[in-house]
């Protein structure tokens, strides 16, 4: 068992952890419109160009480009219309030298066209004639196929999380369905005598179950299936059947509460005898956060977290988010992706980072971070922050003024 307190630092830990995790992840086939927010289990590729023909991008005519050349509103130059492009229809023929079509936006260029002059550059003198007064060279206003997407090239990558702009390039391509990673169920457990269900009245010395619901929220939000699994007495056989229940059916675990040093915390020796390899830490050099112990059952991860809310939440950030998100940890330039500046002194301590509670706002053209002054366990400082400011641990304190990085809510 890891030595109690032995701190690690958050990159140490997420290494720990990594080297015994399991990150390999069933794929299931869903429906385009409930794959949002999915994770590809493969790569996807084209099979056609898109667009799969040459288009106009404005309403005007379809010419050959060499027509215009020295075209002006002194001097058009007159072109024949000879044709007409309709909306979902191929070209009824060529186009030829000193021909126009009239053609829509999104439109298919007639064979012979190489361009399409804006109609608000042409004057018709007649039903059969319009003068150019500007000229446009080969591609103006045209999408050639396979401009957007060619055919053979990868579209999206197996991993990447689909977003509302990757379900319309998948459409594009033609598919109405998608193999996704299944979510990761996440169990989660609090303990503690003290605690009783939010819809009692908590007698003298209890507290309602504040963790389950944070961490649920949490974990939902980052793409699980999340389950509360109940809360459990301060008792070794019953933490124990519970968790190994837990580890069972889930393919991550949460415990928070009974990860500090009092005599009637039991959690991190429950977690060392469920199975190999058992604990790996016991401590993080973080603030608020450090009482967290990190395990691993048979490639699953179990977390036990700090009791204090706003602490649980925090290392949830850290600890667990990565692995809900990418099935592993991984250096995410977007992990702190507002750089603001602080508008008090705060103080550190060398060799822990910590994490502030901030509220952000925009200042003078830049963001700024007003600390969310309070104690790890109270949740109200969590809804009145919009992210965590990080101070690294080689510093001792950061001063009114100075820049840090935040991770938003």
């Amino acid at each position: 068992m890891a030595e109690l307190f032995q701190a690690r630092t958050v990159r140490e830990a997420r290494e720990l952890l990594g080297v015994h995790i399991k990150t390999g992840r069933r794929a299931e086939r869903v429906p385009l419109l409930e794959a949002l927010g999915r994770r590809l289990a493969e790569d996807v590729a084209a099979v056609d160009d898109v667009p799969g023909f040459d288009r106009s991008t404005m309403d005007g005519f379809a010419v050959r480009a060499r027509d215009t050349f020295g075209a002006s509103e002194s001097l058009p130059a007159y072109l024949d219309i000879t044709g007409e492009v309709l909306m979902g229809c191929e070209a009824a023929g060529d186009l030829e030298v000193g021909q126009a079509w009239r053609i829509p936006t999104g439109g298919m260029l007639p064979p012979g066209a190489d361009a399409v002059v804006m109609i608000e550059y042409t004057e018709e003198l007649d039903d059969r004639t319009i003068g150019v007064t500007k000229p446009v060279a080969p591609g103006d206003h045209v999408v050639r196929a396979g401009e957007d997407i060619a055919a053979g090239s990868k579209v999206l990558p197996a991993g990447h999380v689909l977003r509302p702009q990757d379900l319309g390039v998948l459409s594009a391509v033609g598919l109405s369905e998608v193999s996704v990673a299944r979510p990761l169920r996440v169990g989660i457990i609090s303990t503690g005598d003290e605690v009783v269900e939010p819809h009692e009245r908590p007698g003298p010395g209890q507290v309602r179950d504040i963790n389950s619901y944070a961490l649920y929220g949490q974990a939902v939000r980052a793409g699980a299936q999340a389950r509360i699994c109940g809360i459990v007495r301060d008792n070794f056989d019953l933490l124990l059947e519970r968790l190994q229940q837990a580890v069972a059916e889930c393919d991550l675990v949460l415990l928070s509460g009974g990860s500090s040093v009092g005599t009637r915390d039991v959690a991190a020796k429950v977690l060392d005898t469920l199975g190999s390899p058992g604990v790996l830490f016991h401590g993080i050099s973080i603030k608020p956060g450090k009482p967290t112990v990190g395990a691993v059952v048979d490639g699953k991860p179990v977390f036990g977290l700090p009791g204090h809310p706003v602490s649980a939440m925090v290392v949830f950030n850290l600890l667990v988010t990565p692995l809900l998100k990418y099935g592993a940890y991984v250096d995410d330039p977007l992990e702190f992706p507002v750089r603001a500046r602080l508008k008090r002194n705060m103080r550190s301590a060398a060799g822990r980072e910590d994490y502030i509670r901030v509220r952000l706002n925009r200042e003078g053209g830049e963001i700024t971070a007003d600390p969310v002054l309070g104690k790890s366990g109270l949740i109200s400082t969590m809804v009145q922050a919009g992210g965590l400011a990080r101070i690294p641990a080689d510093k001792e304190g950061v001063e009114a003024g100075e820049y840090v990085e935040v991770k938003l809510f």
